[in-house]
C-alpha cells in the first residue's frame, strides 16, 4: 500500500529531521527519498518542479496533491491536516508560528553553521566563529528563561514549536554547546525524547525508502 506522505531530504539535515519527527511524532509511516546533494539533484528539474527553491527538505502528500517546502511550512501543513500538535486554540497556533520564526531568525543559524564548520563544510574566520557562538548563547539563554517557567513552548501541550526548535537543539553538542549547562533546556529535551514516536537525529533513513 503506497503511503501519503513522501519525504525528500537529507539524513544530516537539521530542517529534515524536524519533518521527519513531526511524522513520526504524528504516527505517520512515509516514503522517504534521499536527495544526492553533492551530485546536484536538488538543481535538477525534477526536484525543483516540488520545490521551487531547491533546497531540502521537500514534502509530497499524495491525498491533496500538495508539495511543499520550508520545514516550518510544512509543520504547519502537517498540523492542519493531521490534526496534532498545532498549538491549542488561534492563540496558540500564533504563538507557534512566533517561536519558529524566532527559531529561524535567532537560533538555527549560528547553530547550524557552527556544526557545519566544526565538521568541515564550511570555513569561517574566527571573528565570525566567535560572533556565532556568541548569538547562539544569546538564543540559548533566551530559551532556558521560557523552559524555565513552562514544560513546552506554547501551553501544556507540546506543539510544532517545540518540534522545530528541538529540531536545532538537538544538533546545538555538534555546534560545541553543553546542553547540560542549560538545565530548563535539557529538562525539555528528555520530555520531547520521551514522546511516543520519537527519533532522534540519526534515525532518518540514509537511502531512499519506499
Amino acid at each position: 500500500m503506497s503511503k501519503r506522505f513522501t519525504l525528500s531530504g537529507f539524513w544530516l539535515s537539521g530542517p529534515t529531521y524536524k519533518v521527519g519527527l513531526m511524522l513520526s511524532l504524528c504516527g505517520e509511516d512515509f516514503a522517504y527519498h534521499s536527495v544526492n546533494l553533492r551530485a546536484g539533484e536538488h538543481k535538477s528539474p525534477a526536484f525543483l518542479a516540488k520545490n521551487r527553491f531547491g533546497q531540502v527538505p521537500a514534502l509530497e502528500d499524495a491525498k491533496s496533491g500538495m508539495a511543499l517546502c520550508q520545514s516550518a511550512a510544512i509543520l504547519e501543513y502537517l498540523a492542519a491536516e493531521l490534526g496534532k500538535f498545532g498549538g491549542e486554540g488561534a492563540c496558540g497556533a500564533a504563538q507557534a508560528r512566533e517561536w519558529m520564526f524566532w527559531d529561524f531568525d535567532r537560533l538555527a543559524a549560528p547553530i547550524y553553521r557552527l556544526r557545519a564548520q566544526r565538521a568541515g563544510f564550511r570555513t569561517f574566520t574566527q571573528p565570525i566563529v566567535e560572533m556565532y557562538f556568541a548569538e547562539a548563547g544569546a538564543a540559548l539563554k533566551v530559551l532556558e528563561e521560557a523552559l524555565g517557567k513552562t514544560l513546552w513552548l506554547c501551553g501544556s501541550q507540546p506543539s510544532i514549536a517545540d518540534i522545530d526548535v528541538y529540531g536545532v537543539v538537538a544538533y546545538a553538542p555538534q555546534a560545541g554547546f553543553d546542553i547540560a549547562a542549560y538545565p530548563a533546556i535539557s529538562a525539555w529535551t528528555k520530555r520531547m525524547e520521551a514522546l511516543p514516536g520519537f527519533i532522534g537525529i540519526n534515525d532518518l533513513p540514509k537511502a531512499t525508502q519506499a
